[in-house]
């Protein structure tokens, strides 16, 4: 009979806490791709509150030390926030709820207990350029640019850069010798500036493949298929 007192005791007990509690479950991605333009990201969570949980419960973001709060949506079944983040490769996550019980004790907890961290992945950096040929040669060539802009760094350096063949035609290995690297090296890119590679042709007509070199444990080298090639006529 004591035995029995003991567990209904300590059931009471058990959802008499449950019934005081809030938890907090994490819907953010653990990654995005970072955004030059914007620079805001959705954080997303849920809510489940005790029976002795009175409304309004209050939920905030304390990752990083800063407190960004959290609303909930019209059925109150998902919170979110923008959250600004500019130039990072990550940013921590961690949600403060504040509630009280019965609307006379005041509670709060931290969800995690130690803050997640949200990746931010940098965007493709320039695929392809064309340089315009159309007008006369500079010092024995046309010269033009590539541009590169990093999302995910305060300062990023481009430590080298080189030019290779597109293909294995002799054609391709003309082209490739035709086409030079004006620019000195590193090249310090400030986050979201667009960053130049000047490069030089000899001919006016040639395609060839810049690689450069950065400073990044995430993108080390980048590939750019470039073409040196006058303007059509009317365009």
């Amino acid at each position: 009979m004591r035995q029995a007192f003991r567990l209904s005791s300590a059931v009471a007990v058990a959802l008499a806490l449950t019934g005081c509690s809030v938890q907090v479950h994490n819907t953010t991605p653990g990654h995005f791709q970072a955004d030059p333009n914007v620079g805001m990201y959705p954080i997303t969570a849920k809510i489940t509150s005790g029976a002795l949980v009175s409304s309004p419960v209050y939920l905030f973001d304390v990752g990083g030390g800063r407190k960004v709060r959290l609303h909930p949506n019209a059925t109150g079944a998902a919170w979110q926030a923008m959250l600004p983040v500019h130039c990072k490769s990550s940013f921590p996550l961690q949600y403060l709820a504040v509630w009280q019980v019965q609307g006379i004790s005041t509670r709060q907890a931290r969800f995690p207990r130690q803050p997640l961290e949200i990746k931010l992945e940098q965007p493709p950096l320039t695929k392809t350029a064309v340089i315009d040929t159309s007008g006369a040669p500079v010092r024995g060539g046309w010269q033009g640019e590539v541009n590169y802009e990093f999302s995910t760094a305060e300062n990023t350096n481009i430590t080298s850069a080189k030019i290779e063949p597109i293909g294995k035609t002799p054609q391709d290995q003309l082209w490739a010798r035709a086409i030079h690297v004006v620019s000195s090296f590193p090249i310090a890119a400030s986050c979201d500036t667009p960053t130049a590679v000047t490069l030089s042709s000899g001919l006016r007509v040639a395609k060839a493949k810049l690689v450069i070199s950065v400073q990044s444990k995430t993108i080390p080298t980048w590939t750019t298929k470039v073409n040196f090639r006058p303007t059509p006529a009317g365009v």
